[in-house]
């Protein structure tokens, strides 16, 4: 079975494996753990930022940023097709209190201006607008890609207003290996920043929270306080470095195998259309007359998985795990469906 549902399927390579078995650990709650410290300085150090934190998921990453960042009562302000706005639980209000003001962007990007008129006014009866995110690439955007300049005049308009700016960079090394741009640029310019090693850099679990000593000092207790305090995770911190050290370049690889899997999707009779595929995420809208699950269950019959985005929309991800040969393979199914 090919299995484009994420590219958090992926299995830890054999060099991954040996990284793992022989990593230096201790207790990274006591933090005495000399494999997880490397790879917070390393992951600090390579986006410029004072310090970070080792966390299970990109989930508690957002929610400790945020938690961070706001106080119970204050507003966020993201795009209506943000990850820590669908797909984190609820966890915005439900950890942190804060309410959400959503922008209708451009596949999850907005502009500074979308941010300046969703600036609450000074008064008691709205919240105080605390906080902006941006998801850098976009999930649910089909991979989309910000431009640099966008995000600095975002990041001017916080600044300038007294607001905070976040980065979901769940998958932002994605982004880096189409753009060129160096991670430090993007250090510079937010707050705060999550990055995941269980996506498209194949470790097996885990993702970083970077940002200032201080915020780093304060996400550190939200991490006991939401159960995120691990032991002996150097053995997990060793794939994450493993992965920063060997993962990064072959993302383009696929990137290009994405762009191949649109195309053969665009082509099809039950597509209606592709989104662009800029980095490694395939989002399809179906004709109206064809479901998601009806077009899904037929590709799975033929050896290939992927996950329903909507009623009529469906998202296929390349991966570490998935080659040419296996590209073929989807091509040869998606031409018999």
């Amino acid at each position: 079975m090919i299995d484009l549902r994420s590219d958090t399927v992926t299995k830890p390579t054999p060099a991954m494996m040996d990284a793992i078995l022989s990593a230096e650990v201790g207790d990274d709650v006591f933090d005495e753990d000399p494999t997880v410290i490397r790879l917070e300085e390393r992951a600090a150090s390579l986006f410029g930022k004072e310090a970070a934190i080792y966390c299970p998921s990109g989930t508690m990453t957002n929610q400790i940023a945020i938690k961070v960042h706001t106080q119970p009562g204050d507003e966020v302000i993201c795009d209506r097709l943000s990850h820590l706005y669908n797909y984190e639980g609820g966890g915005i209000m439900f950890n942190s209190g804060a309410s959400v003001r959503l922008v209708e962007g451009d596949r999850g990007r907005f502009t500074a201006e979308d941010v300046l008129s969703n600036i609450n006014v000074d008064d008691v009866h709205f919240p105080a607008t605390r906080l902006v995110c941006v998801e850098n690439t976009c999930n649910k955007g089909g991979g989309s890609i910000w431009e640099f300049h966008q995000l600095q005049a975002i990041a001017e308009v916080a600044r300038e207003r007294g607001l905070r700016f976040h980065l979901d960079g769940a998958r932002l090394f994605n982004a880096l290996a189409s753009t060129g741009e160096p991670p430090v640029q993007y250090g510079g310019l937010f707050d705060s920043i999550s990055i995941c090693l269980s996506k498209g850099l194949g470790a097996p679990v885990g993702s970083l929270l970077l940002s200032t000593r201080e915020n780093i000092r304060r996400a550190r207790r939200y991490r006991k306080v939401l159960g995120g305090g691990m032991r002996q995770a150097g053995f997990m911190a060793a794939a994450g470095l493993y992965a920063l050290e060997h993962h990064v370049d072959r993302l383009a690889e696929d990137h290009l195998r994405a762009r191949e899997l649109g195309g053969l999707l665009g082509s099809l009779p039950q597509v209606r259309c592709v989104l662009p595929v800029d980095s490694n995420i395939v989002v399809a809208h179906l004709a109206d007359e064809i479901e998601a699950l009806q077009f899904l269950g037929q590709l799975q019959e033929k050896g290939v998985r992927g996950v329903p985005f909507g009623p009529k929309t469906i998202r296929l991800v390349t991966h570490l795990d998935f080659d040419d040969v296996q590209l073929e393979q989807v091509s040869s199914a998606l031409k018999q469906l």
